[in-house]
C-alpha cells in the first residue's frame, strides 16, 4: 500500500527508478524493477528503455544490450526506435561507433525501421572521430533507404569536413543540402566561419555573415566570437574590437569568452595595457572573470616581463574566490624563472607543494629548464631522472630542456648519450636537438662530433637552422660545405 491509501502503478514505478539511474543509483533502481512483480505490474517497454538508459549512465553496455536482447526474445516487449536510440546514443558517447553500427543492423533485422536521429548520432560519432569516409558511406546507406536527411545530418558531415581542413568538400555538401530544400542554419554557417577563419580567410568569413543575414539567420555569440578569434589570429585587432564593439551593441551577446578571446589576442600581439584596460572593464559591465582570464592576462603579462603584475594579479584572483589550477603556477612559474626570479620560483614551487597541487610534466619541464638557467645543471638532472619514479614518462620537450642545458652547461657527452637515450627509449630526437648538440659541439671546439651528428641529422631528413649555419660560418667553414655537400 502506498503513501495515505494510494496503490503504486507501473507508471509510478518507472519514475523513480529513472529517479535512481540519473543519481547514479542503479542498485536501488533494480530493487524497484524488483517491486514490479511482487507487486503483480508487467515493467512496459518504457520501463526497460529507462532500465537500458540507467545501465548506460553507469558504463554498464553489455548490461544495457543484454536487456535489448531479453526484450527481442520476449513477445511482449518489442523494442521500438526510442529503445534503439538510446542504446545508439549511449554506444557513441562512448565512442563505440562499431557497436553503434551493429545495433542498427539488429535494428532492421527485427523490422524495427531506423529514423534520421538513429542515423545522425551514429554519422556525428564517426565525424567527431574523424573517420569520415564511413560516415559518408553511412549516409550514402540512409539516403538509399529512404531515409532522407535533415540539416542536422549536412552540419555533422560539414563540421567532419572542415575538421579534416577539406573546405572544398564542405562547399559541396553546403550546395547539395540547398539543392535539396534543407536550408542551412545557424551551426551551419558557424562551422563553415570558423574553418575559414582558421585557414586565415578572413574576408571569406566576412562575406558568410553577410550572407546569413541576407537569408534572415541572426548572427549568435558564437558566429561574433568565431569571427574576432579570426582578426586576432590575424592580428587584425582593430577590426575584432569592431566585432566586439558590435556585441556589446546587441546586449546579452558578450560574456566571458568573448572577453577571453579579445584579451588573448591583445596578449598574443603585445598590446598587453589593451588587455588589461579589457580586464577592468569586465567587471564595470559584470561579468566575471574565469580562470582562462587570469591565466591569460599573467601569461601575457609575464611575456612582457611585467612579473609584478602578474604576481598582483595572481593574489587578486585569489582574493576574489577564482582558485588558481595548475596551469595557472605553470605560468607564473615559468614567468619568474625566464625573468631571472629564481627565489620567487622556488618559493612559488615551495608553496605548490605546500598545498598539494599535483605537478603535470609541464611543471617539471619548467623546473629543469629554470635550474638548467640559473646554472643548477645537476640538480635539474636529478629532477629529470626522478621523473619514471614519479610516474611520468620523457617527452620531446623535456628532452629537449635537458639536453640545451647540458650543452649551455658544456657537457656536450651527457647531451650525446641523453640523445641516444631518446631514442633507444622511442621518442625520436627532433630537427631542433639535433641543432643543439651540435651548436654545443661546435662552441666547444668538437668539430668531429659535431661533422658525425650534422651527417646524422641530413641522414634523418633535418637540416640545419639559421642558429646553426650562422654559428658554422662563424667558427669553422668546412663544417659548412659537409652541410652543404650533404643537402
Amino acid at each position: 500500500m502506498g503513501v495515505s491509501g494510494i496503490r503504486p502503478n507501473g507508471y509510478t514505478l518507472t519514475i523513480i527508478i529513472n529517479c535512481y539511474c540519473h543519481l547514479n543509483q542503479m542498485g536501488f533502481g533494480l530493487s524497484v524493477l524488483g517491486k514490479f512483480f511482487k507487486l503483480g505490474f508487467e515493467p512496459d517497454v518504457r520501463t526497460l528503455n529507462t532500465v537500458i538508459d540507467g545501465f548506460l549512465l553507469e558504463d554498464r553496455e553489455a548490461d544495457a544490450v543484454g536487456i535489448l536482447n531479453k526484450m527481442m526474445e520476449h513477445g511482449n516487449w518489442t523494442p521500438t526506435v526510442v529503445t534503439f536510440g538510446i542504446l545508439v546514443k549511449g554506444l557513441c558517447m562512448k565512442g563505440n561507433n562499431i557497436g553503434a553500427i551493429q545495433l542498427l543492423n539488429k535494428m532492421e533485422e527485427g523490422g524495427c525501421k531506423p529514423d534520421v536521429v538513429i542515423y545522425n548520432t551514429i554519422i556525428d560519432s564517426l565525424c567527431k572521430d574523424t573517420l569520415i569516409a564511413d560516415a559518408l558511406n553511412l549516409f550514402s546507406e540512409m539516403t538509399s533507404k529512404g531515409i532522407a536527411p535533415d540539416v542536422i545530418t549536412y552540419n555533422c558531415l560539414i563540421h567532419g569536413v572542415c575538421k579534416l581542413g577539406e573546405w572544398k568538400e564542405s562547399i559541396r555538401l553546403l550546395n547539395e543540402m540547398v539543392s535539396k530544400g534543407i536550408f542551412p542554419n545557424v551551426r551551419t554557417f558557424n562551422v563553415l566561419i570558423d574553418t575559414v577563419c582558421k585557414e586565415g580567410m578572413i574576408q571569406k568569413a566576412r562575406s558568410m555573415v553577410e550572407m546569413m543575414i541576407q537569408r534572415d539567420i541572426e548572427p549568435d555569440t558564437v558566429t561574433y566570437r568565431t569571427l574576432m578569434d579570426g582578426y586576432c589570429l590575424l592580428g587584425e585587432m582593430g577590426q575584432a574590437k569592431k566585432v566586439f564593439e558590435l556585441m556589446l551593441s546587441k546586449g546579452s551577446m558578450i560574456d566571458v569568452r568573448s572577453y577571453n578571446i579579445l584579451i588573448n589576442g591583445y596578449c598574443k600581439h603585445k598590446m598587453i595595457d589593451d588587455a588589461q584596460m579589457l580586464f577592468l572593464e569586465m567587471s564595470r559591465r559584470g561579468v566575471v572573470p574565469n580562470t582562462i582570464t587570469y591565466n591569460t592576462l599573467m601569461d601575457g603579462f609575464c611575456k612582457m616581463g611585467r612579473t609584478q603584475d602578474a604576481e598582483t594579479l595572481f593574489s587578486q584572483m585569489q582574493a576574489c574566490g577564482q582558485l588558481p589550477n595548475v596551469r595557472t603556477y605553470n605560468i607564473l612559474l615559468d614567468g619568474l624563472f625566464e625573468n631571472q626570479q629564481f627565489p620567487k620560483a622556488l618559493q612559488l614551487l615551495s608553496e605548490m607543494e605546500g598545498k598539494k597541487l599535483n605537478f603535470d610534466i609541464i611543471t617539471y619541464g619548467i623546473l629543469i629548464e629554470g635550474l638548467c638557467k640559473d646554472g643548477k645543471v645537476e640538480y635539474a638532472w636529478e629532477v629529470f631522472r626522478s621523473l619514471s619514479s614519479k610516474g611520468f614518462q620523457h617527452n620531446a620537450r623535456t628532452y629537449t630542456i635537458m639536453i640545451r642545458g647540458f650543452c649551455n652547461a658544456g657537457l656536450t657527452s651527457e647531451a650525446e648519450n641523453l640523445l641516444r637515450e631518446m631514442k633507444e627509449k622511442g621518442c625520436s630526437p627532433n630537427g631542433c636537438m639535433y641543432n643543439t648538440v651540435i651548436r654545443g659541439f661546435i662552441k666547444n671546439s668538437e668539430t668531429s662530433r659535431a661533422m658525425r651528428l650534422i651527417k646524422e641529422m641530413v641522414e634523418r631528413g633535418f637540416s640545419a637552422d639559421a642558429w646553426t649555419t650562422k654559428l658554422i660560418v662563424e667558427t669553422d667553414p668546412v663544417l659548412l660545405a659537409l652541410i652543404e655537400r650533404a643537402v
